[in-house]
């Protein structure tokens, strides 16, 4: 029986060999990327049975690599693995066909078992991530499950979007980002753009109405 095949997502070199050394010994490491461009080559090319997927990264996100792979590989299965918990990064990895979403919190042991849990087919949240997608898909019928203005951000975007919402400035967005001020600028005028929308004020009022805030 051969072992299970897992793929590596994450821009941060110092975290994917802690996750390597930990599951090393109890699953076959296929590859790893540190980024949206490197991850979906070599995904495309190893076709693990799971990929570990980190949901923000600067070149595009876990979403990219997902949304990319599915047309080539729609077999592999994904798993975010994340620092946030921000409930419309959980139900956004799911639409776009996520398998599971756990939080970097997570032991060894229980990353392993959902690893294993999603190349079986299952769906594995971590239990407060849960509530989430039952809630957003208990929702009534006639409120739509997608969000086809929200859907068209990049996660990277609806970082900048929050943070706009919130009355942040464009230097202390770079901060807590820990992006450039001129990054920070390109992503609001691409946020202000994709959703027609000519400043900030209006920006607010449309994130308070989907509590994106």
């Amino acid at each position: 029986m051969r072992p299970l095949r897992v793929f590596l997502v994450d821009d941060h070199a110092m975290f994917r060999a802690g996750v390597r050394a930990e599951l090393g010994g109890q699953v076959e490491i296929a590859g790893e990327a540190g980024g949206v461009a490197e991850a979906v080559r070599a995904i495309a090319a190893a076709v693990p049975d799971v990929v570990l997927l980190d949901v923000h990264m600067p070149d595009g996100g876990g979403r990219a690599v997902l949304d990319a792979i599915r047309e080539v590989a729609p077999q592999v299965r994904f798993l975010a693995l994340s620092v946030s918990d921000a409930a419309e990064d959980v139900i956004g990895l799911i639409r776009a066909g996520a398998r599971g979403y756990v939080t970097k919190t997570i032991s060894p042991d229980d990353l392993v078992a959902a690893v294993r849990r999603v190349a079986d087919g299952d769906a594995v949240f971590s239990p407060r991530l849960a509530g989430f997608v039952l809630d957003a898909f208990a929702a009534p019928a006639a409120t739509p499950l997608l969000d086809p203005e929200l859907d068209q951000l990049t996660n990277r975007e609806r970082d900048v979007l929050r943070l706009l919402a919130r009355g942040y400035a464009y230097k202390e967005i770079a901060k807590e980002l820990f992006i450039s001020v001129k990054t920070v600028e390109t992503h609001a005028s691409n946020v202000l753009r994709k959703l027609q929308m000519s400043n900030r004020h209006e920006l607010t009022r449309w994130a308070a109405t989907r509590r994106i805030v």
